[in-house]
This record gives C-alpha cells, sequence and structure tokens, in this order.
C-alpha cells in the first residue's frame, strides 16, 4: 500500500496523449491515485493549459472556489498552485475539503524545478483510514460518524505571506460585508467581523470521511493541514478544527492520523515538465519547503 503514482513516459503533445488515452489513464488513476506525466513537450503554461483541455473534462477554477491559498492566475483555468513564502510547509489536505465546494481531480504542472527541496507529498488516504481503523477504531469510527468544523479567519486584503491568507473579498467573490454575509449564510456558515476587517468563518458541519463507492473510504479533509498548519497573525491552529459537534480536535485524537501519513507519503520530487494528474478524493497532497526558483501551476478538474 503505498502512494507512488503510476509513470507515463513519452514524448510530444501531452494534450493529444491525453484525448487519446483518457480511458487507460483514468484506469491508471483509478488503481494509483495519481499519474505523473514525465517526458512531453510541455514548455510552458499554455501548453499544459492545452493539456487539461486535452483531457476532456469540465474546469473548476480559482474564483468560483473558496480556496484560502492567494494564488495568481496565469490562464482562465491555469493557476499558482500557492503563494506562500518558500520557506512555509504546506501540510497534507484534500484540496477545498474544508469547504462545501471542491473539485474531484487536480493537474499539476512543474514550469520551474527547484534548486532544493520543494517536493510534493503525495499520501493515499483511503490506505490511511483503513489502518487507522485498524489501529483506533474508535477514533476512526468518531471522524466519521461526528464530522468536522473548521473556522478561519481571512483578512480583507489578499496576505501571501500566509498559505491561508487570500482575503474574504476573494474568497468569496464579493465587495462588501452585505454581500459576503449573504454568500455565509447561503453556504450554511456562522461568522464574525473583526475590527480590523478580518472575518472569521465557520462551517457548517463537513464529512471527514468520504465512502468511495466500492467499499473503500477516505479520510477526505483538511484535518492534518489545520491542525498542523493554520498558523499565521490571524489564525491559531489550537481553534481551527472541531468535531461537528464542537468539540475540540486535540493532538490525541489527530496523533494516529499524522504517524500514519508520515508513513505512507511518497515525496514527488519535480522535473521541469512534469504533470502530475490527483484524484482528489483519494489523495492528499502537500508542499515542503524549497530554496530558489519553484514554479508549479495548477488547474481543478470537476
Amino acid at each position: 500500500m503505498d502512494s507512488n503514482p503510476a509513470i507515463v513516459a513519452g514524448s510530444g503533445n501531452l494534450a493529444e496523449h491525453l484525448g487519446k488515452a483518457k480511458a487507460a489513464i483514468d484506469a491508471q488513476l483509478a488503481e494509483k491515485g495519481a499519474v505523473l506525466f514525465r517526458g512531453f513537450d510541455v514548455p510552458d503554461p499554455f501548453a499544459f493549459d492545452a493539456a487539461v483541455a486535452g483531457y476532456g473534462e469540465p474546469g473548476f477554477t480559482y474564483e468560483e472556489s473558496l480556496s484560502n491559498a492567494v494564488r495568481v492566475n496565469v490562464t482562465e483555468r491555469v493557476f499558482t498552485a500557492n503563494e506562500a513564502p518558500p520557506s512555509t510547509t504546506i501540510f497534507l489536505h484534500h484540496e477545498m475539503a474544508q469547504t462545501p465546494l471542491y473539485p474531484s481531480k487536480l493537474f499539476f504542472y512543474c514550469e520551474v524545478a527547484p534548486d532544493e527541496g520543494g517536493a510534493t507529498p503525495l499520501c493515499r488516504s483511503d490506505h490511511l483510514f483503513a489502518r487507522l481503523e485498524d489501529a483506533d477504531p474508535q477514533i476512526a469510527s468518531a471522524f466519521e460518524t461526528r464530522g468536522v468544523r473548521y473556522s478561519n479567519v481571512m483578512p480583507g486584503e489578499n496576505d501571501a505571506a500566509s498559505g491561508q491568507g487570500r482575503s474574504w473579498r476573494s474568497t468569496l467573490g464579493v465587495d462588501t460585508r452585505e454581500e459576503a454575509e449573504a454568500r455565509l449564510a447561503n453556504l450554511g456558515y456562522e461568522w464574525e467581523w473583526r475590527g480590523d476587517d478580518s472575518l472569521r468563518a465557520r462551517t457548517p458541519v463537513l464529512p471527514a470521511v468520504r465512502e468511495l463507492g466500492d467499499g473503500r473510504k477516505s479520510f477526505f479533509n483538511q484535518l492534518i493541514a489545520a491542525f498542523c498548519g493554520w498558523s499565521d497573525i490571524r489564525n491559531d491552529p489550537a481553534r481551527t478544527v472541531t468535531f461537528g459537534d464542537g468539540e475540540p480536535i486535540t493532538h490525541e485524537h489527530m496523533a494516529g492520523a499524522i504517524s500514519l501519513s508520515e508513513e505512507l507519503t511518497y515525496d514527488h520530487a519535480w522535473q521541469a515538465g512534469d504533470v502530475v494528474l490527483v484524484d482528489n478524493f483519494t489523495v492528499m497532497h502537500g508542499r515542503k519547503p524549497f530554496s530558489g526558483k519553484r514554479r508549479v501551476l495548477a488547474s481543478l478538474i470537476g
């Protein structure tokens, strides 16, 4: 039970390959949770955009997402993975699982490989949850039956120094507090305005475990990222996550899942031109700190 991606080595136009071989690629994705395409001709973000289009499934734009991360669009469907400083660790998570709106798949593309570090860790959440059920069935059941709520403070303006620095205006796609409150109410959130124009928002009860439809279950959430990494001048990890009934999620609750994630993680070391397709329901991802230049772009599907 590993988290290594399937590897498709090739050359030439990746967009054409993705279109012609989609059925085989999807079979590899279902088996492995991630697929690495290496050696294809993907020289720039526009070729990556064409490759995503060639895959032939509807996109999910950054603007319509509730992502907490500050990102910069390169094309309508392609954007930077995260603008947080190189020293910041992005801990394992399922993309946007801390919101009611999330993609089913992710494409990543390495335009510039880092000088040192900067790997993208990948971890199979179905393997993790199966192991957690064996090791600690009580806590596994608590995550599955009680769900989770996330709390996050969003600044009034984007703060690129934080991995959670996207403003409430950008996150919610609004200009005014009244519009923000209407959007939050529609999504079932609770909220509190703070004196510095920041906004604390608390989600409705969201699942921490996802049924995958074939008897498997996935640890589908942002608990590791929130518990380990949602720390900046506005956010305290001790206040970010609770069970659905409001009980705080503590180190004792999370220790087993964190330990298993470290054991099961594969660190993908980028080469320029690499493209990785990830099943967001099955595989968590993150980002290791790096030095030098690193440019990894993303695009969301479904």
